[in-house]
């Protein structure tokens, strides 16, 4: 990586009418987020010193998202190519002594190492020695090349010019690299080569890609990095969004699998932009990781389970068909089985909520046992309170606690109880209407139903 400072430019002053959507492109979201935001971690990565964003149709949308971060806005008003859109960042690049990076806010799965090898070319020494390097170009080579334009190669290996598919001959159509747009610029160089575009083309715009000649014409040798297609995926309609999330949720399998985890069915399994599993986690099929999940050493997560916002400690285990939403704290071998639910609830080393529960606003203590169908009746129509659960507490099978209450350590709820107070440490508490026992009943409301029949 180059030690000179690195200003970057994100063009996102597009209008995106085939996403059909009134949210603005860039802040659809990719593995819960928005990919916007996934460009702009990369740039953290590559350690960028200031961020210009060319904003245009929607700009509202797209400021508002950025609050709190330090970028610049230019607007591109009309927009006419581009060329003409970088040109609208150059006001706010003013004192900027660097490289500078033109990216699209609607590609947003580059690898920062790939933006590194484009800025570590740009200083590099040309192949055939002469000129200095003025501009890197990625190029990628797409498996479908279709309409896009052909980077055309010297005999050095440096760009020798950018052919658009419609002007290019057969021979020129061929060529399986081709261009994506992104480029890297010496920020010296860039004020001149802007200056010297025109639009004396079909559609009146300023193009970018006609910085290449007019770099070879100044004598500056104009170089090219190559992508995977993968990295390179424009979102430019709701299929493209589908095509990067698969793209994004691919990497993050990897990722975790490579860093000790076990996906039993990786294709199944949906990370969010954050998800942290540690070693030894294991991962059954059909499994969805929603934003803020952090998952310690060696827990399971059985299949069908839902996650969000959620903390799960070491060993603990969770599911099949469990939900975990934001604010649930799960201990060191703690168990949450089938069809449970927790919410903004800390669940104690070794306690057990095995089926069918809904918890929330709760504390459950350690090594206690919630039998199925128990719920904490945390809501009043109007406000939330909590319930509190001591260590080795036992609570029976369909119960419900309704809250604010406390069940003291050790106690005992039966099965069956609805408690509105509190229960003291290793007391029994059971609400239960005495039992009627009425001989032969059930035989003589069959024979009176008959008869009626």
């Amino acid at each position: 990586m180059t030690s000179r400072a690195i200003a970057a430019v994100i063009l996102a002053a597009g209008k995106g009418t085939r996403m059909k959507s009134s949210q603005h492109k860039v802040l659809h979201p990719l593995a819960g987020q928005p990919m916007i935001h996934h460009l702009l971690a990369t740039l953290d990565h590559v350690q960028t010193s200031r961020t210009v964003m060319v904003v245009g149709a929607g700009r509202d949308q797209v400021e508002t998202a950025m609050a709190g971060r330090d970028i610049r806005f230019a607007v591109q008003e009309p927009q006419l190519g581009t060329g003409h859109a970088v040109m609208a960042a150059l006001p706010e690049l003013d004192g900027h002594k660097g490289d500078i990076l033109v990216l699209y806010g609607d590609t947003p799965l580059i690898p920062a190492d790939i933006l590194a090898q484009m800025l570590s070319r740009l200083h590099s020494t040309p192949p055939n020695g002469s000129g200095k390097t003025g501009l890197v170009v990625l190029g990628f080579r797409p498996k479908d090349p279709a309409q896009y334009g052909r980077l055309v190669l010297d005999g050095d290996g440096a760009l020798d010019r950018i052919v658009e598919y419609k002007d290019a001959t057969p021979s020129e159509r061929a060529i399986s690299l081709c261009n994506s747009g992104v480029m890297a610029f010496d920020g010296a160089l860039l004020p001149d080569l802007l200056s010297r575009l025109t639009n004396s083309n079909a559609n009146g715009e300023y193009y970018l890609t006609d910085t290449v000649a007019i770099a070879r014409s100044l004598g500056a040798s104009v170089q090219v990095v190559e992508a995977l297609e993968d990295d390179l995926i424009g979102v430019n309609s709701r299929m493209d969004l589908a095509k990067a999330e698969a793209v994004i949720q691919k990497r993050m399998r990897d990722a975790a699998m490579a860093n000790g985890a076990t996906l039993i069915d990786p294709a199944s399994v949906y990370f969010s932009h954050d998800t942290k599993l540690g070693r030894d986690v294991l991962v059954e099929p059909h499994v969805v990781f929603g934003p803020g999940v952090h998952i310690a050493d060696g827990a399971t997560i059985r299949a069908f389970s839902h996650l969000e916002g959620a903390h799960v400690a070491e060993n603990a285990t969770i599911g099949p068909y469990a939900r975990l939403r934001p604010g649930a704290e799960i201990g060191i071998g703690a168990k949450v089985g089938n069809f449970v639910e927790i919410k903004k609830a800390k669940v104690e080393e070794g306690a057990k909520i095995s089926h069918l529960s809904y918890i929330g606003d709760a504390s459950i203590g350690a090594h206690a046992n919630i039998g199925a169908g128990t719920i904490t009746c945390n809501y009043d129509g109007f406000s939330k309170y909590h319930t509190s659960i001591g260590a080795g507490a036992f609570i029976g099978s369909n119960s419900a606690l309704v809250a604010p209450v406390t069940i003291g350590a050790g106690a005992i709820v039966g099965a069956g109880s609805t408690l509105s107070g509190n229960v003291e440490a290793d007391d029994l508490a059971l609400t239960r209407a005495e039992r009627q026992t009425r001989p032969g009943w059930a035989k003589k409301f069959r024979a009176a139903k008959q008869r009626k029949k």
